[in-house]
């Protein structure tokens, strides 16, 4: 497998890699799907170093980056590819720049907490979240075909209005970006969120048949599909109690927490 400074790639399969960044706080994870003829990459991670120079060595393969939201830890080695993609809801977002979140923030966000070297192009008082042009938009239904996958796209806002996920219906890899993962809460707290969207963007995702595996893109790289069965009585709970709202703070369930 490949060693690197910055990234860590781990193979999912013979034909799925995680791409991630454990020396940030965050550890943001990036996935990379190979197909027959193309290949597809969820996000691109935090741009404090340059993801393409891991994708060269994992395939050939042309590459269409597929965006679950336009955050800065998300975007941040799109100007390295020439295919990107977005749905209309985020759109603005990566062409003009991030609602909700200030410059200010963002680079507070992305030089704390550093345990890695991080390369001399690095510079976060300058950093700057990924500005393009998508080559196209992703839509609630859309099918990817990459001739021996097939990934659903399911609309799914609350984090940001346009977050997608992405189900490898092949595999049964659930990919659910900033809508499910462990350790630390999901949030729906800025001003750019919607808590009653996420929660109703976790009861649909739930719902899904066929999951094998949920994969979000922070810290543990993979988790069982028996998580949504818990986000079921989440989604009972947060609505029956009034939560999923602005101001109600952090809510713990069994393998993951929201904070509204």
């Amino acid at each position: 497998m490949i060693k690197d400074p910055w990234f860590t790639v781990q193979q999912i399969d013979n034909q799925t890699f995680g791409i991630s960044e454990y020396g940030h706080w965050e550890k943001v994870h990036s996935f990379l799907l190979l197909g027959v003829e193309k290949a597809v990459l969820i996000d691109t991670g935090l741009g404090i170093d340059n993801m393409k120079r891991i994708t060269d060595q994992l395939t050939g393969l042309p590459i269409d980056v597929i965006t679950t939201h336009v955050h800065a830890d998300h975007i941040g080695s799109h100007g390295e590819f020439e295919r990107v993609f977005v749905h209309e809801g985020d759109k603005d977002w990566l062409v003009n720049g991030i609602q909700g979140l200030s410059i200010n923030q963002i680079r507070k966000d992305i030089r704390r907490d550093i345990t890695l070297p991080t390369p001399v192009s690095f510079d976060p008082d300058t950093y700057r979240p990924f500005q393009v042009e998508p080559t196209g938009l992703v839509n609630d239904g859309d099918i990817i075909d990459l001739g021996n996958r097939k990934l659903m796209i399911y609309h799914t806002p609350g984090h940001s209005p346009g977050h997608i996920c992405v189900f490898d219906e092949t595999n049964g890899y659930l990919f659910t970006g900033d809508l499910l993962y462990d350790e630390t809460p999901v949030y729906a707290f800025y001003p750019s969120t919607s808590p009653v969207d996420l929660v109703n963007s976790l009861e649909r995702v739930a719902e899904l048949p066929g999951v094998f595996m949920v994969y979000g893109s922070h810290n543990t790289l993979g988790l069982e599909a028996s998580i949504l069965e818990e986000v079921k009585r989440a989604v009972i709970y947060l609505r029956e109690n009034d939560l999923a709202r602005f101001g109600t703070g952090v809510h713990h369930f069994d393998g993951f927490s929201v904070k509204f």
